[in-house]
């Protein structure tokens, strides 16, 4: 059999374990009918705001169609971009859709599960999150290896694939995360710091957007942010792989590589779920082992079968291959440790942020800022060490493309356990969920202790998952700036003109960096802003109801907050704001190439990949440690929940909010739809300037 079936053949066995654990997963007891009814209005509206925000997205995808029919009908793209951009955007839109409809109805099942035992919790979260993360590779993998299978020899084509991904996945990320941030953030001013009841109190009527909003924000719209990354690392390797066949000896069997590499990853991935078990503690550093156990595993798994993947594949002449993808893959871990030590609630950065309440808020607000800047040195320092030994390696020094392979196959290496490092991730808000139902249904105290060391435990693993997704869409921009730059020689030549040279002191690159180094900070104005305004929106109906509905702040018996509302004011506020953030990224490269032409828009890259990777890291993991700052004094540590101390972290987390679940977590993608759009436009951005200049 051709090596290359095994790719298509593994994806469909990753859906098919999915729908095996969604089979064990929905066997699970539901729990008392209070949580079923709870459970009902989550799954509800999160169902609801999908679809509306997919009729919303599915509008810009008509607008964008219609744009690449054109170039296509002009000659200046592949007549099959259109459909494989739609079909990018379909898969995209799905792998996020499945795993959100597996959370919602997987909250009420742990809750009930953390009444027998820790262990049995986490044990149905995480399967939770093992569906979210095999039903993500598994798509990615089908529709990478359809497209090729089908179009062999035009590998151009699945750059359609990839921006149909990534804009699916940005419109996700910015929606989701303003949605649940809103949500939270006007929950928590409102209840927590202005009346003083506690997180998840029934009470509230923000609660339930804010449980609606962990669904739509961290699981749908990041299961398809990684399914970008994951399609956007393989595509960009088989791009390269393509380029360095041309001009080297690299056998053709290189182009095809990547999807074997990732195939085993699966393989690797699918053990590694099966490994993830605790016993009955509720200590932070226990439970972070158990999940260790299952990614350590996984990426061993990838670190021997990826042997065999290039000696079957390429044979014994190209091992510096081989350890290109093991850089990825130890590059990949170091990222994930450093964001625990960073962000982890066991360890003395976030304890020093719970520290700093002592004295205020504002001092919460400094230390929580000053951990998210120093966490950025590890994860730069490790991509550019990754960046530079991949490249050499793999034989940079001699092949210069067979070097900018080796680049592009170690983000595949990073990538390669994505099915059980997003599991990880996915298991959180599955948790979060889990304990808002315990409080809101007034479970046993040991029960809330259990889903209380599961959401923070929880936290942690969503702070690693964003590290680890920032820092291979950092290789894989790396690589797509490569076939970027391979796209307009090739464009240049079929016009008959001569490319423009890459002077770093030309004006339009220096015009083209300062550029590329602001739009992130733009993009995280606009974005901190929406959640700004819709938590405002949010604020004001909560007081309004406290205010207007007789006993409601006193649990009157039988009295019940308006919960909907809430939910209808974060869905109209996301779905409006998404908007001018997402177009920001599809205009900037078009603008910059018609006026400062390739260099200007290699520079725009270059610039929005430095700072924006910096950016994402810092906001990420001080996000995350002032969210476990304040879970560390809830567990009893300064005074424990309403002291002065725990209403100072509150203040933190409040911030730290849409710093690691809007504006961070959505810079990945900005910086690869970028790409992806100037892959696109590059012959048109030839033709403009031909016809400008």
């Amino acid at each position: 059999m051709d090596l290359v079936y095994i790719a298509p053949a593994i994806a469909i066995a990753a859906l098919a374990v999915a729908g095996i654990y969604v089979k064990i997963l929905m066997g699970k007891s539901t729990g008392t009918k209070e949580m079923q009814d709870i459970s009902a209005s989550i799954q509800e509206g999160a169902e609801a705001y999908l679809k509306k925000e997919y009729s919303w997205v599915s509008i810009f995808f008509v607008i964008v169609t219609v744009c690449l029919l054109l170039l296509s009908w002009l000659d200046m793209l592949n007549q099959w971009v259109p459909l494989t951009f739609v079909m990018g955007g379909m898969f995209s839109g799905a792998a996020g859709y499945l795993g959100m409809m597996v959370a919602t109805r997987s909250n009420c099942r742990t809750t009930a599960a953390a009444k027998e035992s820790l262990n049995q919790g986490l044990k149905v979260a995480f399967m939770s999150g093992s569906v979210m993360g095999l039903t993500v590779v598994g798509l990615g993998l089908l529709g990478v290896s359809i497209l090729y299978l089908i179009f062999p020899n035009e590998l151009d084509v699945m750059i359609g694939f990839g921006f149909g991904a990534s804009s699916i996945a940005l419109f996700a990320r910015v929606g989701g995360g303003i949605f649940t941030k809103a949500a939270d953030v006007g929950a928590d001013l409102v209840g927590k710091v202005e009346a003083g009841i506690p997180e998840d109190d029934p009470r509230n009527p923000a609660v339930i957007a804010d449980n609606v909003g962990d669904n739509v924000g961290d699981v749908a719209g990041m299961g398809a942010d990684l399914y970008e990354s994951y399609v956007g690392a393989i595509i960009s390797a088989m791009t390269l792989g393509a380029a360095a066949v041309s001009v080297t000896r690299l056998p053709d069997s290189a182009i095809y590589l990547p999807m074997i590499v990732a195939a085993f990853g699966i393989i690797a991935s699918i053990i590694g779920t099966m490994l993830v078990r605790t016993g009955e503690t509720t200590e932070q550093t226990a439970l972070l082992k158990s999940l260790r156990i299952g990614v350590y595993g996984a990426a061993i798994g990838v670190g021997i079968l990826s042997y065999f993947a290039v000696t079957m594949t390429l044979g014994s002449d190209y091992l510096g291959l081989y350890w290109a993808i093991i850089i990825g893959l130890v590059a990949g871990n170091i990222i994930g440790f450093f964001t625990e030590h960073y962000t982890s609630d066991s360890f003395k950065p976030t304890q020093d942020v719970a520290k700093a309440s002592q004295t205020g808020p504002a001092t919460v607000i400094i230390s929580g800022l000053a951990v998210g800047m120093k966490s950025t040195a590890i994860p730069v320092v490790t991509v550019g060490v990754s960046i530079i030994s991949s490249f050499y390696i793999a034989g940079g020094n001699t092949d210069f493309a067979l070097g900018l392979y080796g680049i592009s196959i170690a983000a595949v290496g990073m990538l390669s356990t994505l099915g059980v490092t997003l599991a990880t991730d996915a298991y959180g808000p599955v948790a979060d969920n889990a304990g808002g139902l315990a409080e809101m249904t007034h479970q046993e105290p040991h029960v809330r202790k259990r889903t209380d060391a599961l959401d923070s435990l929880g936290n942690t693993t969503a702070a690693t998952g964003k590290g680890f997704a920032i820092g291979s869409a950092a290789l894989t921009a790396m690589a797509l700036m490569a076939v970027y730059h391979d796209t307009m020689s090739a464009a240049y030549s079929e016009a008959g003109e001569i490319m423009p040279s890459l002077d770093v002191l030309s004006p339009e690159i220096i015009a083209g960096f300062f550029i590329g180094a602001m739009l992130p900070f733009l993009f995280c104005a606009l974005t901190m802003s929406a959640v700004g305004r819709a938590a405002g929106k949010i604020v004001h109906e909560v007081r309004r109801q406290f205010r207007e509905i007789p006993g409601l702040l006193e649990g009157r018996p039988g009295v019940k907050a308006d919960y909907k509302s809430a939910v209808e004011i974060s869905t109209h506020s996301a779905l409006r704001e998404m908007i001018m953030p997402s177009v920001l990224a599809i205009l900037a490269p078009i603008v910059v190439g018609i006026f400062f032409g390739f260099p200007g828009v290699m520079g725009l890259l270059v610039g929005s990949l430095t700072s924006g990777f910096t950016l994402a890291i810092m906001m990420a993991n001080a996000g995350g440690a002032w969210d476990n700052a304040k879970k560390y004094i809830e567990r009893g540590n300064y005074g424990g929940k309403g002291s002065s101390c725990h209403k100072a972290t509150v203040v933190g987390d409040t911030v730290g909010d849409p710093f690691k679940d809007t504006s961070g977590p959505s810079l990945n993608i900005l910086i690869k739809l970028m790409s992806w759009v100037a892959l696109l436009t590059a012959t048109f951005i030839v033709a403009a300037n031909s016809m400008l200049f």
